[in-house]
Protein backbone atom coordinates (compact mmCIF):
# COMPACT_ATOMS: atom_id res chain seq x y z
CA UNK A 1 0.00 0.00 0.00
CA UNK A 2 2.84 2.39 0.86
CA UNK A 3 4.47 1.69 -2.52
CA UNK A 4 1.18 2.35 -4.28
CA UNK A 5 0.63 5.63 -2.46
CA UNK A 6 4.20 6.68 -3.16
CA UNK A 7 3.66 5.96 -6.85
CA UNK A 8 0.47 8.00 -6.87
CA UNK A 9 2.20 10.93 -5.18
CA UNK A 10 5.10 10.80 -7.64
CA UNK A 11 2.67 10.64 -10.57
CA UNK A 12 0.67 13.59 -9.21
CA UNK A 13 3.83 15.59 -8.55
CA UNK A 14 5.08 14.84 -12.06
CA UNK A 15 1.79 15.94 -13.60
CA UNK A 16 1.64 19.16 -11.58
CA UNK A 17 5.20 20.13 -12.36
CA UNK A 18 4.76 19.21 -15.99
CA UNK A 19 1.78 21.53 -16.14
CA UNK A 20 3.82 24.39 -14.70
CA UNK A 21 6.92 23.91 -16.87
CA UNK A 22 5.81 22.20 -20.07
CA UNK A 23 2.44 20.74 -21.05
CA UNK A 24 3.51 19.22 -24.37
CA UNK A 25 3.06 15.62 -23.22
CA UNK A 26 -0.41 16.28 -21.81
CA UNK A 27 -1.26 18.22 -24.95
CA UNK A 28 -0.22 15.34 -27.18
CA UNK A 29 -2.27 12.90 -25.11
CA UNK A 30 -5.36 15.07 -25.47
CA UNK A 31 -4.82 15.57 -29.21
CA UNK A 32 -4.62 11.80 -29.73
CA UNK A 33 -7.83 11.37 -27.76
CA UNK A 34 -9.57 13.95 -29.96
CA UNK A 35 -8.24 12.48 -33.22
CA UNK A 36 -7.95 8.67 -33.33
CA UNK A 37 -5.87 8.88 -36.54
CA UNK A 38 -3.16 11.02 -34.95
CA UNK A 39 -1.39 8.17 -33.15
CA UNK A 40 -0.76 6.46 -36.47
CA UNK A 41 0.60 9.64 -38.04
CA UNK A 42 2.98 10.21 -35.12
CA UNK A 43 4.09 6.58 -35.24
CA UNK A 44 4.88 7.00 -38.94
CA UNK A 45 7.12 9.97 -38.12
CA UNK A 46 8.93 7.98 -35.42
CA UNK A 47 9.39 5.11 -37.86
CA UNK A 48 10.76 7.50 -40.50
CA UNK A 49 13.37 8.82 -38.07
CA UNK A 50 14.36 5.34 -36.86
CA UNK A 51 14.81 4.05 -40.39
CA UNK A 52 16.92 6.98 -41.51
CA UNK A 53 20.46 5.57 -41.90
CA UNK A 54 22.95 7.26 -39.60
CA UNK A 55 25.18 8.03 -42.56
CA UNK A 56 22.31 9.91 -44.21
CA UNK A 57 21.55 11.94 -41.12
CA UNK A 58 24.96 13.53 -41.06
CA UNK A 59 27.01 14.77 -38.14
CA UNK A 60 29.12 17.79 -37.34
CA UNK A 61 29.66 20.20 -40.22
CA UNK A 62 28.39 17.83 -42.95
CA UNK A 63 25.02 19.62 -42.83
CA UNK A 64 24.33 22.94 -44.43
CA UNK A 65 22.77 25.32 -41.95
CA UNK A 66 18.98 25.05 -41.92
CA UNK A 67 17.32 28.48 -41.72
CA UNK A 68 13.76 28.46 -40.39
CA UNK A 69 11.37 31.40 -40.95
CA UNK A 70 9.55 32.33 -37.75
CA UNK A 71 6.35 34.25 -37.18
CA UNK A 72 5.60 35.41 -33.64
CA UNK A 73 1.91 35.94 -32.82
CA UNK A 74 1.65 38.26 -29.80
CA UNK A 75 -1.82 37.91 -28.33
CA UNK A 76 -2.34 40.50 -25.62
CA UNK A 77 -5.07 41.93 -23.44
CA UNK A 78 -3.04 44.42 -21.42
CA UNK A 79 -0.23 46.74 -22.46
CA UNK A 80 2.23 44.68 -20.40
CA UNK A 81 1.39 41.59 -22.46
CA UNK A 82 2.07 43.46 -25.72
CA UNK A 83 5.78 42.71 -25.54
CA UNK A 84 8.31 44.77 -27.45
CA UNK A 85 10.05 43.93 -30.70
CA UNK A 86 13.28 43.89 -28.70
CA UNK A 87 11.92 41.15 -26.45
CA UNK A 88 10.91 39.13 -29.51
CA UNK A 89 14.35 39.54 -31.05
CA UNK A 90 15.96 38.46 -27.79
CA UNK A 91 14.07 35.17 -28.02
CA UNK A 92 15.20 34.58 -31.60
CA UNK A 93 18.76 35.30 -30.46
CA UNK A 94 18.38 32.79 -27.62
CA UNK A 95 17.19 30.07 -30.00
CA UNK A 96 20.19 30.65 -32.27
CA UNK A 97 22.55 30.81 -29.30
CA UNK A 98 21.53 27.40 -28.00
CA UNK A 99 20.80 25.52 -31.22
CA UNK A 100 24.16 26.65 -32.66
CA UNK A 101 26.04 25.89 -29.40
CA UNK A 102 27.14 29.50 -29.03
CA UNK A 103 26.04 29.69 -25.40
CA UNK A 104 28.86 30.73 -23.09
CA UNK A 105 27.72 28.30 -20.41
CA UNK A 106 28.92 25.31 -22.41
CA UNK A 107 31.82 25.55 -19.95
CA UNK A 108 29.39 24.20 -17.35
CA UNK A 109 28.70 21.03 -19.31
CA UNK A 110 30.30 18.17 -17.32
CA UNK A 111 33.43 16.76 -18.94
CA UNK A 112 31.79 13.35 -19.39
CA UNK A 113 29.09 14.92 -21.58
CA UNK A 114 31.16 17.48 -23.52
CA UNK A 115 31.98 15.02 -26.36
CA UNK A 116 28.24 14.49 -26.83
CA UNK A 117 27.33 18.19 -26.98
CA UNK A 118 26.16 19.30 -30.43
CA UNK A 119 25.86 22.32 -32.65
CA UNK A 120 22.46 21.42 -34.12
CA UNK A 121 23.06 23.44 -37.31
CA UNK A 122 19.60 25.03 -37.23
CA UNK A 123 19.01 28.79 -37.15
CA UNK A 124 15.85 30.85 -36.72
CA UNK A 125 14.95 34.17 -38.37
CA UNK A 126 11.91 36.39 -38.23
CA UNK A 127 10.07 36.12 -41.53
CA UNK A 128 10.53 38.84 -44.15
CA UNK A 129 7.61 37.77 -46.37
CA UNK A 130 4.21 36.53 -45.27
CA UNK A 131 2.42 33.61 -46.98
CA UNK A 132 1.04 36.00 -49.62
CA UNK A 133 4.42 37.56 -50.42
CA UNK A 134 3.70 40.78 -48.55
CA UNK A 135 6.45 42.43 -46.49
CA UNK A 136 6.50 41.59 -42.80
CA UNK A 137 8.76 41.90 -39.78
CA UNK A 138 7.68 38.44 -38.65
CA UNK A 139 5.64 39.79 -35.73
CA UNK A 140 1.84 39.80 -35.58
CA UNK A 141 0.09 41.69 -32.79
CA UNK A 142 -3.54 41.07 -31.87
CA UNK A 143 -5.46 42.47 -28.95
CA UNK A 144 -8.02 40.25 -27.27
CA UNK A 145 -10.32 40.31 -24.29
CA UNK A 146 -9.35 36.77 -23.31
CA UNK A 147 -7.53 37.11 -20.00
CA UNK A 148 -5.53 33.89 -20.08
CA UNK A 149 -4.84 30.89 -22.27
CA UNK A 150 -4.64 27.15 -21.74
CA UNK A 151 -3.33 24.25 -23.82
CA UNK A 152 -6.63 24.00 -25.74
CA UNK A 153 -5.29 25.79 -28.86
CA UNK A 154 -7.70 28.71 -28.49
CA UNK A 155 -4.71 31.04 -28.83
CA UNK A 156 -4.20 29.60 -32.33
CA UNK A 157 -7.72 30.47 -33.51
CA UNK A 158 -8.91 33.95 -34.42
CA UNK A 159 -12.50 32.86 -33.81
CA UNK A 160 -11.62 32.22 -30.16
CA UNK A 161 -9.69 35.43 -29.58
CA UNK A 162 -6.28 34.23 -30.77
CA UNK A 163 -4.60 34.32 -34.18
CA UNK A 164 -4.60 31.73 -36.94
CA UNK A 165 -1.37 30.00 -37.91
CA UNK A 166 0.58 30.99 -40.96
CA UNK A 167 1.25 28.09 -43.35
CA UNK A 168 3.06 25.65 -41.07
CA UNK A 169 4.76 24.00 -44.04
CA UNK A 170 6.71 27.24 -44.49
CA UNK A 171 6.93 28.86 -41.05
CA UNK A 172 7.51 28.04 -37.42
CA UNK A 173 4.56 29.64 -35.63
CA UNK A 174 5.26 30.94 -32.12
CA UNK A 175 2.30 32.19 -30.10
CA UNK A 176 2.94 34.34 -27.04
CA UNK A 177 0.27 35.10 -24.46
CA UNK A 178 -0.66 35.02 -20.81
CA UNK A 179 -0.77 31.29 -20.10
CA UNK A 180 -2.71 29.93 -17.14
CA UNK A 181 -0.49 27.76 -14.93
CA UNK A 182 2.14 26.73 -17.48
CA UNK A 183 5.12 28.09 -19.35
CA UNK A 184 4.49 26.53 -22.73
CA UNK A 185 3.56 23.63 -24.96
CA UNK A 186 4.28 22.45 -28.48
CA UNK A 187 2.77 20.40 -31.24
CA UNK A 188 4.62 17.35 -32.58
CA UNK A 189 5.74 16.61 -36.15
CA UNK A 190 2.88 14.90 -37.95
CA UNK A 191 0.13 16.75 -36.09
CA UNK A 192 -2.61 18.96 -37.59
CA UNK A 193 -1.17 21.71 -39.78
CA UNK A 194 -3.45 24.44 -38.42
CA UNK A 195 -2.30 23.72 -34.86
CA UNK A 196 1.38 23.26 -35.64
CA UNK A 197 3.75 25.40 -33.60
CA UNK A 198 4.77 26.47 -30.13
CA UNK A 199 2.93 28.43 -27.43
CA UNK A 200 4.96 30.31 -24.79
CA UNK A 201 3.88 32.27 -21.74
CA UNK A 202 4.63 35.99 -21.98
CA UNK A 203 6.52 35.71 -18.67
CA UNK A 204 9.02 33.20 -20.11
CA UNK A 205 9.56 34.58 -23.62
CA UNK A 206 12.94 36.02 -24.48
CA UNK A 207 15.61 37.49 -22.24
CA UNK A 208 14.34 41.09 -21.95
CA UNK A 209 11.82 42.13 -19.27
CA UNK A 210 11.49 38.60 -17.88
CA UNK A 211 12.41 37.33 -14.43
CA UNK A 212 14.16 34.14 -13.33
CA UNK A 213 14.32 31.25 -13.20
CA UNK A 214 13.03 31.14 -16.81
CA UNK A 215 14.68 34.29 -18.12
CA UNK A 216 17.20 32.98 -20.66
CA UNK A 217 14.75 32.13 -23.43
CA UNK A 218 15.13 28.41 -22.81
CA UNK A 219 11.45 27.63 -22.41
CA UNK A 220 11.19 28.26 -26.16
CA UNK A 221 14.40 26.27 -26.76
CA UNK A 222 12.79 23.34 -24.93
CA UNK A 223 9.46 23.65 -26.76
CA UNK A 224 11.07 24.03 -30.18
CA UNK A 225 12.93 20.81 -29.32
CA UNK A 226 9.49 19.19 -29.05
CA UNK A 227 8.44 20.83 -32.33
CA UNK A 228 11.46 19.08 -33.83
CA UNK A 229 10.45 15.71 -32.44
CA UNK A 230 12.37 15.46 -29.17
CA UNK A 231 10.84 13.93 -26.06
CA UNK A 232 11.58 14.81 -22.47
CA UNK A 233 14.86 13.30 -21.45
CA UNK A 234 13.25 10.92 -18.91
CA UNK A 235 10.78 9.66 -21.53
CA UNK A 236 7.78 10.90 -19.51
CA UNK A 237 7.77 7.84 -17.29
CA UNK A 238 10.09 6.57 -14.58
CA UNK A 239 13.34 5.52 -16.29
CA UNK A 240 11.59 5.96 -19.63
CA UNK A 241 13.02 6.01 -23.13
CA UNK A 242 13.36 9.28 -25.05
CA UNK A 243 14.42 7.35 -28.21
CA UNK A 244 17.87 8.98 -28.15
CA UNK A 245 20.86 6.65 -27.73
CA UNK A 246 23.30 9.09 -26.14
CA UNK A 247 21.05 10.49 -23.41
CA UNK A 248 21.31 8.35 -20.26
CA UNK A 249 18.17 6.89 -18.78
CA UNK A 250 16.89 9.15 -16.01
CA UNK A 251 14.36 8.53 -13.27
CA UNK A 252 12.27 11.67 -13.62
CA UNK A 253 12.33 15.36 -14.43
CA UNK A 254 14.74 17.69 -12.65
CA UNK A 255 13.49 20.81 -10.91
CA UNK A 256 15.48 23.78 -9.73
CA UNK A 257 19.19 24.11 -10.35
CA UNK A 258 21.08 21.12 -8.96
CA UNK A 259 24.84 20.76 -8.90
CA UNK A 260 27.29 17.91 -8.92
CA UNK A 261 26.85 14.31 -9.97
CA UNK A 262 23.41 12.72 -9.76
CA UNK A 263 22.54 9.18 -10.75
CA UNK A 264 19.30 7.26 -11.31
CA UNK A 265 18.08 4.23 -13.26
CA UNK A 266 21.48 2.53 -12.90
CA UNK A 267 23.03 4.97 -15.36
CA UNK A 268 26.47 4.38 -13.88
CA UNK A 269 29.38 6.74 -14.38
CA UNK A 270 27.46 8.92 -16.83
CA UNK A 271 24.78 9.83 -14.32
CA UNK A 272 21.80 12.06 -15.03
CA UNK A 273 22.04 14.58 -17.89
CA UNK A 274 19.93 17.13 -16.04
CA UNK A 275 21.66 19.96 -17.90
CA UNK A 276 20.00 18.89 -21.17
CA UNK A 277 17.57 21.35 -22.74
CA UNK A 278 14.86 18.67 -22.69
CA UNK A 279 14.80 18.41 -18.89
CA UNK A 280 12.86 20.76 -16.59
CA UNK A 281 15.93 22.29 -14.93
CA UNK A 282 16.03 26.09 -14.49
CA UNK A 283 17.30 28.10 -17.45
CA UNK A 284 20.61 28.91 -15.75
CA UNK A 285 21.51 25.23 -15.45
CA UNK A 286 20.71 23.74 -18.88
CA UNK A 287 23.26 24.01 -21.66
CA UNK A 288 23.25 21.24 -24.27
CA UNK A 289 21.62 19.16 -26.95
CA UNK A 290 23.40 15.89 -27.75
CA UNK A 291 24.62 14.55 -31.08
CA UNK A 292 21.82 11.98 -30.94
CA UNK A 293 19.21 14.67 -30.41
CA UNK A 294 20.70 16.63 -33.29
CA UNK A 295 20.47 13.63 -35.61
CA UNK A 296 16.86 13.06 -34.58
CA UNK A 297 15.90 16.67 -35.28
CA UNK A 298 17.73 16.92 -38.59
CA UNK A 299 16.23 13.66 -39.85
CA UNK A 300 12.86 15.43 -39.99
CA UNK A 301 14.17 17.68 -42.77
CA UNK A 302 15.20 14.82 -45.07
CA UNK A 303 13.19 14.05 -48.18
CA UNK A 304 9.86 12.62 -47.08
CA UNK A 305 10.24 14.00 -43.55
CA UNK A 306 7.55 16.10 -41.87
CA UNK A 307 9.71 19.24 -41.78
CA UNK A 308 11.21 18.90 -45.26
CA UNK A 309 8.83 21.41 -46.88
CA UNK A 310 10.16 24.26 -44.76
CA UNK A 311 13.46 24.03 -46.65
CA UNK A 312 11.58 25.42 -49.66
CA UNK A 313 9.88 28.21 -47.73
CA UNK A 314 9.92 31.70 -49.22
CA UNK A 315 9.39 33.20 -45.79
CA UNK A 316 12.92 34.64 -45.69
CA UNK A 317 12.83 35.91 -49.28
CA UNK A 318 12.38 39.42 -50.52
CA UNK A 319 8.62 40.15 -50.59
CA UNK A 320 7.22 39.47 -54.07
CA UNK A 321 4.32 41.89 -53.86
CA UNK A 322 4.22 45.52 -52.79
CA UNK A 323 0.75 45.13 -51.39
CA UNK A 324 0.61 46.28 -47.78
CA UNK A 325 -0.19 43.69 -45.14
CA UNK A 326 -3.89 43.32 -44.46
CA UNK A 327 -4.90 44.70 -41.08
CA UNK A 328 -7.70 42.48 -39.85
CA UNK A 329 -10.41 43.74 -37.55
CA UNK A 330 -10.22 42.01 -34.20
CA UNK A 331 -12.86 39.28 -33.87
CA UNK A 332 -15.69 39.71 -31.46
CA UNK A 333 -14.93 37.44 -28.52
CA UNK A 334 -18.00 36.71 -26.44
CA UNK A 335 -18.11 35.51 -22.87
CA UNK A 336 -18.33 31.95 -24.19
CA UNK A 337 -14.69 32.26 -25.24
CA UNK A 338 -13.53 32.99 -21.72
CA UNK A 339 -12.49 30.18 -19.43
CA UNK A 340 -14.26 27.78 -17.15
CA UNK A 341 -12.57 28.01 -13.76
CA UNK A 342 -12.34 25.84 -10.71
CA UNK A 343 -10.05 26.01 -7.71
CA UNK A 344 -8.01 24.88 -5.93
CA UNK A 345 -6.33 22.42 -8.26
CA UNK A 346 -5.01 20.14 -6.82
CA UNK A 347 -7.85 19.86 -4.34
CA UNK A 348 -8.04 17.98 -1.06
CA UNK A 349 -11.73 18.34 -0.20
CA UNK A 350 -13.71 21.42 -1.29
CA UNK A 351 -13.72 22.44 -4.97
CA UNK A 352 -15.13 25.81 -6.05
CA UNK A 353 -16.66 26.11 -9.51
CA UNK A 354 -16.64 29.58 -11.06
CA UNK A 355 -19.01 29.77 -14.03
CA UNK A 356 -19.62 33.50 -13.85
CA UNK A 357 -18.13 34.00 -17.32
CA UNK A 358 -21.06 32.16 -18.91
CA UNK A 359 -24.40 32.04 -17.09
CA UNK A 360 -25.69 29.44 -19.56
CA UNK A 361 -24.14 26.81 -17.31
CA UNK A 362 -26.69 27.46 -14.55
CA UNK A 363 -29.26 24.67 -14.69
CA UNK A 364 -26.92 22.32 -16.55
CA UNK A 365 -24.86 19.39 -15.29
CA UNK A 366 -21.16 18.66 -14.92
CA UNK A 367 -19.74 15.15 -14.70
CA UNK A 368 -16.64 13.99 -12.85
CA UNK A 369 -14.88 10.96 -14.33
CA UNK A 370 -11.82 9.01 -13.30
CA UNK A 371 -8.84 8.49 -15.61
CA UNK A 372 -10.49 5.38 -17.07
CA UNK A 373 -13.60 7.33 -18.08
CA UNK A 374 -15.92 5.95 -15.41
CA UNK A 375 -18.53 8.47 -14.27
CA UNK A 376 -18.21 9.03 -10.52
CA UNK A 377 -20.33 12.13 -9.90
CA UNK A 378 -22.92 14.31 -11.60
CA UNK A 379 -23.22 17.88 -10.40
CA UNK A 380 -26.31 20.02 -10.93
CA UNK A 381 -25.23 23.63 -11.48
CA UNK A 382 -27.48 25.86 -9.38
CA UNK A 383 -25.36 29.01 -9.18
CA UNK A 384 -22.62 30.83 -11.04
CA UNK A 385 -20.27 30.06 -8.14
CA UNK A 386 -20.72 26.74 -6.42
CA UNK A 387 -18.79 24.55 -3.95
CA UNK A 388 -18.46 20.79 -4.41
CA UNK A 389 -17.30 18.36 -1.73
CA UNK A 390 -14.76 15.89 -3.19
CA UNK A 391 -13.36 14.60 0.10
CA UNK A 392 -14.59 11.08 -0.66
CA UNK A 393 -12.58 10.73 -3.89
CA UNK A 394 -9.29 8.86 -3.81
CA UNK A 395 -6.04 10.69 -4.70
CA UNK A 396 -5.38 10.73 -8.43
CA UNK A 397 -6.24 12.25 -11.79
CA UNK A 398 -9.85 13.05 -12.71
CA UNK A 399 -11.70 14.95 -15.41
CA UNK A 400 -14.58 17.45 -15.23
CA UNK A 401 -16.69 17.60 -18.35
CA UNK A 402 -19.99 19.07 -19.45
CA UNK A 403 -22.05 20.55 -22.27
CA UNK A 404 -24.34 23.57 -21.91
CA UNK A 405 -25.66 23.42 -25.47
CA UNK A 406 -23.26 25.98 -26.90
CA UNK A 407 -20.01 25.04 -25.21
CA UNK A 408 -18.34 21.77 -24.31
CA UNK A 409 -15.59 21.44 -21.75
CA UNK A 410 -13.22 18.82 -20.44
CA UNK A 411 -10.72 19.82 -17.76
CA UNK A 412 -8.19 17.93 -15.64
CA UNK A 413 -8.46 17.80 -11.86
CA UNK A 414 -5.89 16.47 -9.41
CA UNK A 415 -7.21 15.09 -6.11
CA UNK A 416 -4.74 14.93 -3.22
Amino acid sequence: MRTLLTGICVAIASTLFAQSKCASTDYLTEQKALDPTLAGKLAAVDNFVRQMPVAARGTGESFNIIRIPVVVHIIYRTAAENISDAQVRSQIDALNRDFRKKNSDTVNTPDRFKPLSADVSIEFYLATADPYGRPTNGIVRKQTNVSDWRMDDAIKQASRGGDNAWDSQSYLNLWVGNMLGLLGYSSSPGGPADKDGVVINTTAFGTVNVNGPYNLGRTAVHEVGHWLGLKHIWGDTYCGDDSIDDTPKQGNFTSGCPGGFRSSCSNGTLGDMYMNYMDFTDDACINLFTQGQKEHMLALFRSGGPRNAILSSRGLSEPWTSEAPIVEAPPVVTSAHLHFRFYPNPVSSELVLDLSYNEAWVGKKLTILNASGTVLMQINITAKTQSINLAHLRPGLYFIQGDNGTEKLREKLIKL
